[in-house]
């Protein structure tokens, strides 16, 4: 005994498994927030904070189970606990009450109905034959073929997930010498509205299928900006793109794989005037492919959904490039989010 202690000891110190750990406990931690927000818990707490008791009562579960979903949203920064009681953290306020701008419980719906998206089972499919698993195999970008009502669904997520960074990223860049921004596959129009908003000088079109159109007029509608932002149907494939002097993409390269977007950057390219620009939004690699986790992770999300992929700068850079612009710049928008933009000679 006392010789194996020895050995053991004279071993380098082994890491500690707290990262094996996080990957068996992440499976439970972070759909304990979407079962929160299903069950209500962030609108219960919309008024003030709460007790575990007050809490099981209101939502009808028990204290077992209710105590692991409010601790689990405590340690991700959702909740706070003081003396036994639970309030929302300024976080939990700004994104998850369904009266704030900014609410991003729609994408959480999405990702609840569509559970079996992200499953083991379906995400193992969707490695192995390199194809989406979403709707039945379907993909997402085949409107004829998916009802209005999913269609609905899947742009007020859009809206969703994109509003806020559509108010932060035309604070990065220098539009003022541009009049006509073509928002494409702009979806509910979030991206379009932070631009004009920001920028008096400019009208925005956003080009995108018929059913997702009549979706993005509505959000137009709520934000009083019908007379500055119109809708276009159309596909980007192909179809002709409306006139503009400015292309903006967000998270619709994600989408798609590289030959595809070369494909997009050269067909804006061609069709933008002298010193019109090209802008593209997303989560972006690094360099290296090492990271960051979120960029990868969204990887993992556009295997079940699409046929795309996170980039990095530099491989965006290089499409921009290739088809031509120049004065190609890379800067960091909000959270996760970058741009990406060159310039037509």
């Amino acid at each position: 005994m006392t010789d194996e202690v020895s050995t053991e000891a004279q071993q380098p110190q082994a890491p500690d498994d707290r990262k094996l750990w996080d990957v068996v406990l992440g499976i439970y931690g972070y759909p304990a927030l979407l079962l929160a927000h299903k069950l209500g818990v962030f609108s219960l707490l919309e008024d003030g904070e709460l007790s575990l008791p007050v809490i099981c009562e209101r939502l009808d579960i028990k204290a077992r189970p209710a105590e692991a979903i409010l601790t689990t949203a405590t340690a991700l920064g959702f909740l706070s606990v003081k003396e036994g009681h639970y309030s929302l953290t300024a976080v939990a306020e700004h994104y998850l009450l369904k009266k704030n701008p900014s609410y991003f419980g729609f994408m959480w719906d999405l990702m609840i109905e569509n559970d079996q998206v992200h499953s083991f089972k379906s995400l193992e499919k969707a490695i192995r034959t390199d194809e989406p698993q979403v709707y039945g195999g379907t993909g997402i970008y085949r409107p004829e073929e998916v009802q209005a009502k999913l269609v609905r669904r899947f742009t007020r997520s859009m809206y969703s997930m994109s509003i806020k960074s559509a108010f932060h990223w035309p604070e990065v860049l220098d539009l003022s010498a541009h009049h006509t921004m073509l928002d494409i596959g702009g979806s509910s129009g979030a991206h379009s509205i932070g631009a004009v908003s920001k920028w008096s000088n400019l009208q925005a079109i956003v080009f995108d299928f018929p059913m997702v159109c009549e979706v993005a007029n509505e959000f137009i509608a709520q934000h009083g900006m019908q007379n500055r932002i119109k809708t276009c149907e159309g596909d980007m494939w192909r179809d002709e793109l409306p006139a503009a002097d400015l292309h903006f993409y967000s998270t619709v390269y994600n989408d798609w794989p590289p030959e595809k977007c070369s494909f997009l950057t050269a067909k804006s390219f061609n069709a933008l005037p002298p010193g019109g620009r090209i802008i593209i939004h997303g989560m972006l690699y690094n360099e290296d492919k090492s990271g960051p986790f979120a960029a990868a992770a969204f990887s993992m999300l556009m295997m079940g959904w699409t046929e795309g992929k996170s980039y990095s700068s530099t491989e965006l850079s290089a499409m921009l490039s290739d088809a031509g612009f120049r004065d190609v710049e890379v800067r960091p928008a909000f959270g996760y989010y970058s741009v990406v933009t060159g310039l037509k000679p």
